[in-house]
């Protein structure tokens, strides 16, 4: 039996007799969209199958240096960093084509801290499209950069002046990608194995830019797909003395790194959502209501795409990363971008997302906010015909400009806490608030340049 062939526990069962498993590779995904794991013994892994296991809720209580958060109420050293409850996912079952013969098997947080986990969050908002009548299909693609150095050499002089695969700007280049060949096939070999295939993939502009468009799914394991891409092609280009990240804005000089999700929705009958042949561009009222609720909502959701301080040096004019909550019909300007097409390709592609938002906690943030429009048929503002980057949105269109500011409106939000759950509200703004604390706690070499001397 094959991962793929993976439906239940007996399933797994199966596949770990068949192999001769001694250990199998288990892994969740925290606030951060980052992968904690562990290996668990076969017969420790068989019984979690049946009743879950426990893993150090500290997961949820440290950010992404390994610091612990002094503002949370659900995790701390109040609560004794007691175990988190998992549950399995047969389904989610992968090759590791990295370790011989090694399969990895996703968890979801259940229990007590089960408002906390990200893929949980994005499953139950799932339920509630579906409570609907609506079924959701996403498709993410990764903006990258990826370094021809390993992380010790980088790290050794603070991630500074990287060596890139590849110099100078040369978007969509075939003799980057025929030159570099060694990381390119690795890739698309890599995510062909771990059911994670990518429909498109390409030099971006910039040194050492890249661009990866993984194949379209249904919502939950598309994001699935774009959570392991993520983890998984860092673990190759280590393997291979490279890098990857997948930070917002890793210089100045450059383009910043978006993480976009194109996203659509199907009736239970299969027809698609956001076509309708008679109106103008074949524009559905669902997918115009859609749109409205995602230009109303994002400014209170933006922490949840926008995640790091970081993240808003991305979200600057000029740099291809919208400024404001504005739509357009196939324009890239802009934050929502409505793709006319047939039934089938007909779609919004949300350019909001940097490529360090948590995949889970990003298509849970735009479809909240669609579905939400859907449900009170918010029609949108008029769609930009011209470069959205140039206008002076209305004040309710304006997106924050800080992180701080950003997790002040999700908290207040009372749309969040609806679709959200209060319990991961109050956690995530929390952990934005430390984030942005953090920050001011350090001098930048710009104000030591700027300051230094002078003032």
């Amino acid at each position: 039996m094959e991962p793929l062939q993976v439906n239940t526990a007996e399933d797994l069962r199966t596949l770990i007799e068949e192999r001769h498993l001694r250990h199998i590779k288990v892994g969740l995904y925290d606030i951060d969209g980052v992968m904690a794991g562990k290996y668990l013994t076969r017969d420790k892994f068989l019984s979690a199958l049946d009743n879950g296991f426990g893993f150090c809720d500290v997961v949820f209580g440290w950010d992404v240096g390994d610091r612990l958060y002094d503002n949370t109420r659900l995790t701390g050293w109040g609560k004794g960093y007691g175990d988190a409850e998992i549950r399995l996912i047969p389904e989610s079952c992968r090759e590791l084509p990295l370790e011989d013969n090694m399969v990895l098997v996703q968890g979801e947080v259940a229990g007590r801290l089960e408002g906390l986990c990200p893929r949980g969050l994005l499953r139950r908002v799932l339920e509630r499209a579906r409570a609907m009548g609506l079924e959701a299909f996403a498709g993410f693609e990764y903006e990258f950069l990826v370094t021809d150095e390993s992380n010790e050499a980088l790290q050794a002089r603070g991630y500074r002046h990287p060596k890139t695969l590849g110099t100078g700007a040369f978007g969509y280049s075939v003799l980057r990608n025929s030159v570099n060949t060694e990381f390119y096939h690795g890739l698309l070999d890599l995510c062909d194995a771990m059911r994670m295939p990518i429909e498109s993939f390409h030099e971006e502009t910039g040194p050492g830019a890249l661009e990866a468009a993984l194949c379209y799914d249904k919502a939950l394991p598309a994001a699935d797909n774009a959570a392991l891409f993520k983890t998984f092609s860092k673990v190759l280009a280590e393997k291979q003395g490279r890098m990857v990240s997948y930070m917002a804005k890793w210089s100045e000089d450059h383009s910043g790194q978006g993480g976009h999700i194109h996203i659509s929705l199907k009736h239970p009958d299969g027809n698609a959502a956001f076509h309708d042949p008679a109106e103008p561009y074949g524009i559905s009222r669902t997918m115009r209501h859609f749109i409205g609720g995602l230009q109303r909502l994002m400014p209170e959701f933006l922490s949840l795409v926008a995640p790091t301080v970081n993240s808003f040096r991305r979200l600057v004019p000029g740099f291809w990363a919208p400024t404001s909550a504005l739509w357009g019909i196939d324009n890239r300007t802009v934050a929502f971008r409505a793709i006319p097409g047939s039934p089938k390709a007909q779609r919004i592609e949300f350019r909001l997302p940097g490529a360090d938002a948590n995949p889970y906690l990003a298509l849970a943030a735009g479809l909240a906010a669609g579905l939400y429009g859907i449900e009170h048929q918010i029609e949108p503002e008029e769609p930009v015909a011209s470069n959205g980057y140039l206008l002076d949105a209305p004040p309710h269109l304006k997106l924050h400009r800080t992180l701080w500011d950003a997790a002040q409106a999700l908290k207040a939000s009372s749309t969040a806490r609806d679709w959200f759950g209060d319990d991961f509200v109050e956690h995530f703004a929390a952990t934005r608030e430390w984030e942005e604390r953090e920050f001011q706690r350090h001098v930048t070499d710009w104000e030591l340049q700027r300051y230094f001397e002078i003032i």
